[in-house]
């Protein structure tokens, strides 16, 4: 059982305290009944597809079911919300993204906290983004579309996939590392909806996540600039990244994290933390994840997924505020 160890060292530790002792250890009893994992996005989605496959790898090894439940509405609010206000017993978890970062400036009336009402358990990978520009545009390499955009201000549109959207915030965060650009923004309802006018040429510039942008990459259809990780991807060696292409510093991604409602016990925590880690370092799992583009992550612990959501909210708040962006 995987909670063996855990129930072992709660009962040994709880010794002196043997009043306590029957409440504690009940509380390490996870899971109980079957495990609600709520993604505030829709179903087939980029954040539903791998959640579906970690909810279903950790149903054959827990004694619970772990059932996906798609809550959507209000960016990710609505499904938020919902594990805000969940019982405090690890039956139901969220599993969100960078979204979850940007929550604050973007919607200042929340109905819960972003960081003092969720417990960080796991963060289960992270996605670059690509850059890419319309094929006719007069540039092959990042140094350049900086050099035009810098003799240009202002003329030329890049797209994404909403105001505070992930693409969106990475996309300002280059404009300003890239030493203060003036591109105009136009939010599009998904990268589906924005890869035609990329294609046409009414905006030139636009951030995707990896796995989305690298088949118009491959095609031709669009040039492919830089990754936006600290590593270049294995499909597109010849693309270097923003470090390499003169933006040092810049390291933007899309990430996927696992948290609880906030006051969980910490032996739930710890278990639920241990079942999501020995999925991620299944070789199955990270094949699959490998496939879209997910740099897997199977070592992280509360305490370290906790200091990435911070220093997250830190950074994304901030280009929230500079670049003055809110909800459609």
């Amino acid at each position: 059982m995987i909670l063996r160890r855990h129930l072992i060292a709660g009962a040994a530790g709880l010794a002196a305290a043997p009043l306590a002792a029957p409440a504690v250890r009940a509380q390490t009893r996870w899971p109980t009944a079957p495990v609600r994992f709520v993604v505030p996005f829709a179903a087939g989605g980029p954040t539903d597809v791998p959640a579906r496959l970690i909810a279903d790898e950790l149903s054959k090894m827990l004694p619970q079911r772990v059932i996906v439940e798609n809550r959507t509405g209000a960016g990710v609010v609505v499904g938020s919300d919902v594990v805000a206000k969940a019982p405090k017993d690890g039956q139901t978890l969220l599993y969100t993204t960078i979204a979850h970062a940007a929550l604050r400036p973007i919607f200042p009336n929340l109905p819960f906290d972003p960081i003092a009402d969720f417990t960080p358990v796991a963060l289960t990978g992270v996605i670059p983004m690509l850059m890419m520009v319309n094929k006719d545009l007069p540039v092959n390499s990042l140094p350049e579309l900086i050099e035009l955009f810098k003799k240009n201000p202002g003329k030329y549109d890049y797209a994404s996939t909403g105001n505070g959207a992930a693409l969106h915030l990475a996309s300002e965060l280059f404009l300003k590392q890239a030493g203060g650009l003036k591109v105009n923004h136009v939010p599009y309802r998904g990268s589906a909806a924005a890869m035609p006018d990329l294609l046409n040429g009414t905006v030139v510039m636009m951030l995707d996540v990896a796995n989305s942008a690298l088949p118009f990459v491959t095609r031709g259809e669009v040039k492919g600039l830089a990754i936006s990780g600290m590593n270049r991807l294995p499909q597109v060696p010849n693309i270097p990244t923003f470090n390499e292409a003169g933006v040092p510093g810049y390291e933007a991604y899309t990430w996927h994290m696992v948290l609880a409602p906030s006051g969980t016990p910490e032996p739930i925590v710890n278990a639920v933390n241990e079942a999501v880690n020995k999925v991620m370092a299944m070789e199955s799992v990270k094949e699959r994840l490998s496939a879209l583009t997910m740099e897997t992550r199977s070592n992280t612990t509360p305490a370290t997924t906790k200091k990435w959501l911070g220093d997250e909210i830190v950074k994304w708040e901030a280009i929230i505020r500079e670049a003055g962006i809110a909800a459609n």
